[in-house]
This record gives C-alpha cells, structure tokens and sequence, in this order.
C-alpha cells in the first residue's frame, strides 16, 4: 500500500480533478417543520388556555446576527408557545447551560415536548450574552443529543452559522443532515470562520477547487496538522480512483460528523446503531435498506425527533421481510392496522392490539402508538370489553386524553384518577399510592412550589421551567412524589396546564405505578 505522503503527492500533481465528490448533489432532508404538529411541542400560554395545535412554519434564513440576538434566535415565536419574551430574564447563560447538558437521554415524552418548547422559542438572550453565543451553542448541543437535527440546522442557520463562534456546530448539524453545501461555501469564501483543517480541505473538494485542496491536504499530513487515518480518509474522497489500491482506516472510536460523511463518500458506510442517535439521521435520507430506515426512526421517535407518522409510514410501506425485531414490530402494527379497517373482524382487534402494545413497550414507544391509533380507537362503535382498558390508556397518552372517557366511563378508583387528572381535576380519593396522591396535590396546588416561585419572582421563569422538569423527569421514572408535587405545581403555575396533565399521566401509565 502506498504511504499517506506518497498518495498525496500523486493527488497534489493530478491534474484535473477527475472524481465525483465535487459533484455531488445534496442529500435530502425530512421537512422537519411540516410534522412538529404531530409531536405536540406547544404548552399552554398563561392566560389563553390551550395553546395552539401546530407550529407557524417559518421562513429559514442565513443572516448574520449580533451576538446578543443570536443568543436570542428561535424558531416558535410567543404566540405559538405562549411564552413570554423575557423567558429567560436575568438568569445566567452557565446556568441554564447546566441545566440543558443534564438533559436526560431519552425524558418522559410531555417533558421531552417541552424541553423543545424551550430550545426552539424565540426569547430575549441572557444578560450576560456574549460574542460567542454560548447560550444558543448549549441549545444546539441538547437539540443534537435528542436527535433533532433538521430544527437544530434551522435554528443555527437563522442565526447565522457563517461566523467563527457557529460555523463548527453549522458545519457538524448540516452534514449530519447532508446539506453541507451552504456551510461548504461559506467556509470556502470565509477559510477564517472555521479552525479544522479537514473540514477546508473537504469543502474546498466540495466546491470544486480540488488543486487547493489537495495541496492544503498534503502539508498537513507533512506537518502533522492532520492525523493518519483522517489523512487517508480525505485523500480517498479527493480521489475516488485510489479506493481500489488503499483500504480505508479503521472507524476511529472518536467519530465527528465529517468522518461519518468521509467513510460513506468513498463508499465504506457505517452503521449507525452504535453511534449517538443524531447519526440516525443519515439512516432516513434515502440511502439505507428499509430495516434501518426503521430502527433509525424508531431511536428518533423515542425523543420526539421523528414525527409518529413518519415512523408509521415506515412500518406500513410494506409487508415484513422476515420475522424476529423489529419485524415483529412491523407485523404488530400492520395487524392493528388491519383490525382498525372498516368492515375488519372485530375478532382480530382482540388479539392485535395487545400484540401492538407489547411491541411499542419493548422499545419505549407506548406513547407514540397511542397518538397513531388514539382517533381510530375512538371511532369504533364498541369494543370488546377486555381491550377497553387498554384503549382507555392509549386514549390516555394521546393528545385526545380529554375524550378517554368516550371509550370508558370512570369507573374505579384507577381510571376516575385517570380521567380526572386528564381532565385537571383528580381527587384525592381516588389515589392509591403516595406518588399518585403527590400529582394530586401538585393539581390542587395554588402556585408554584417555594423553591420555584423565588425564581418566578426574580425574574427566571424560563429557569423555574427548566427546574421543575427536572424534578418530574429524573431520567428512570421513578421520581420521588415530593418532586411530583412540586414540579407539577410549578408547570401549571407556568401556564403549561398541558404539559403537566400529559407528564402525570405517563408518569402513572408508563411508570413505577403502571
């Protein structure tokens, strides 16, 4: 096999530029925008009662922004969230960084909504905002980690990912995405906005200025500037024809969005089960088998970054290949599909959808089966009476949780709780356990818990918000009920009536209690 040094050299006085890489069309992206409306992201405003439905879609621009406004950047203005401008008040930008890089992996689903709310809402920047825009880098950073790549590459390119304080996180959201053409550009025209040599020497290639980048290539493996493997890597990319001659590096431990792109352009994809679930993202673009279209969309679904529709296209595009996983996942939900059909065998609903149940609990999704199948269930004209508890529940997690009693009455002490807390009004009563008497008196609370009215009071909603979520989502489900209370209290202080009924109720339906 030739050396790094020797293969550069032939690069550097190739001539014409003779590969495809330059060429290359971007890869498409989900609109993102068009399917927020199904992940239910948009509390209660104050003093309107429910929040609108959807998300206003709004027009993506890359501008350049002072700092203090790129702190302030958002996607969902006021009238869609309900919150107020001043969100963010006097809190400082460490702290609420803090409270963002805790976020758990994968949060309760009404919490995980709501941590969206919060990251994509347009409110004024910290007073301590700065120059390098720390407070909107944490809320890309937590926007990443959940997987929402599309609106956190829409969130930095309203803000203007063209500057040195943005262009690395612009550059690493829009590759994951696979529209790294503007921010090839940019970087192209601007070398100054961004420090990695590598990502030059790639978008130099992608821009079409091979000669450059193969020269700017070749020093940095002579200086050192770039490591082997990464040397390799790049060099396959500016020429193709070598990928016969030189096996790619092995995939390091320590993968960037770059190296991900590298090894998939000269033909060495790699899986992205083991990764971070942002790299799930490539999964969707078009380019992997159906298996790991699914899979994919399943690992983002768990966080909301992937509407339930889309993943249910998914499951139905067409019959399972095999059996075993997620193919009997596949074969789950096609079967409730079936039984929910007009004129199907109401005999096969009895067996379907427990079926669909247990498969969506396996991975976490009980949640978003339920707002798949939530209106059909509805529309029945009777059920069997063994599935109506289980109706009841999925009606229950849906958006349509007010309707629940449409398919059961209240009967029982468990499903009165139920109905009444998705009504906002449970009783004491009716609950069984401490953590369900805590949501109870969370419910019946007249204000925000002390501890986070102090934060109201001082100018920190946004951070009073960001604390009492904390305390309903502990990342196991299995918060203490002196959190449940206080946390509860505090949301709907807040305004978020419903974020907090949809939190109780999962905390009691697909926690410790359930």
């Amino acid at each position: 096999m030739r050396s790094n040094s020797a293969l550069l050299a032939a690069l550097v006085w190739a001539g014409a530029w003779a590969g495809g890489a330059a060429a290359q069309a971007p890869l498409s992206a989900i609109d993102w925008l068009e399917e927020m409306d199904t992940v239910a992201i948009t509390p209660d405003a104050p003093a309107q009662g429910d929040a609108p439905g959807g998300a206003d879609r709004p027009d993506v621009t890359v501008t350049p922004l002072g700092a203090p406004r790129a702190d302030s950047t958002g996607l969902l203005p006021g009238t869609t969230t309900g919150l107020p401008r001043t969100l963010w008040g006097v809190s400082a930008t460490a702290t609420l960084a803090g409270y963002l890089e805790r976020l758990p992996e994968r949060p309760l689903p009404a919490i995980q909504a709501l941590y969206y709310t919060l990251l994509l809402a347009e409110a004024d920047a910290p007073p301590d905002s700065s120059d390098a825009a720390p407070f909107l880098r944490a809320r890309l950073a937590a926007l990443r980690r959940f997987g929402a790549v599309e609106p956190a590459l829409a969130l930095v390119e309203r803000a203007g990912g063209a500057r040195p304080a943005l262009f690395d996180a612009w550059f690493d959201l829009a590759l994951l995405d696979g529209r790294e053409d503007p921010a090839c550009a940019a970087l192209a025209a601007a070398p100054h906005i961004g420090s990695d040599l590598r990502a030059r020497v790639y978008c130099l290639a992608r821009t079409g200025n091979w000669e450059t980048a193969a020269l700017i290539l070749h020093a940095a493996e002579a200086s050192g500037a770039i490591s082997p493997s990464d040397v390799t890597l790049l060099a396959l990319y500016l020429e193709p024809e070598l990928i016969e001659d030189v096996p790619p590096p092995a995939p390091p431990q320590d993968m960037t969005p770059l190296r991900f792109r590298l090894f998939e352009s000269i033909g060495a994809p790699l899986g992205t089960r083991d990764l971070p679930r942002a790299y799930a993202m490539a999964d969707l673009r078009g380019t992997a088998g159906w298996k790991a279209e699914i899979v994919a969309a399943e690992r983002l679904a768990q966080t909301g970054a992937v509407a339930a529709s889309r993943l249910f296209g998914l499951y139905t595009a067409r019959r399972p290949a095999a059996s075993g996983g997620v193919w009997d996942r596949v074969a789950a939900v096609q079967a409730l599909d079936r039984a929910l059909a007009p004129g199907a065998d109401p005999g096969a609903l009895a067996e379907a959808l427990p079926a669909a149940w247990d498969s969506a609990r396996a991975v976490g999704l009980e949640t978003v089966l339920s707002e798949i199948f939530a209106e059909r269930l509805l529309a029945l004209p009777a059920l069997p009476e063994p599935l109506v508890p289980r109706a009841a529940e999925m009606v229950l997690l849906s958006p349509l949780h007010a309707r629940v009693t449409e398919i059961a009455p209240p009967t029982g002490p468990r499903l009165r709780l139920l109905a009444g807390i998705a009504a906002g009004t449970p009783q004491q009563a009716d609950a069984e356990t401490r953590l369900q008497s805590a949501i109870v008196a969370g419910f019946a609370a007249t204000g925000a818990a002390p501890e986070h009215q102090a934060l109201i009071a001082g100018n920190r909603l946004g951070e009073a918000i960001l604390a009492a979520a904390a305390l309903l989502d502990d990342g196991d489900g299995r918060a203490a009920p002196s959190a449940v209370r206080a946390g509860i209290a505090t949301l709907r202080a807040a305004g978020l009536e419903e974020t907090a009924r949809r939190a109780a109720l999962q905390i009691v339906l697909l926690g410790p209690d359930r």
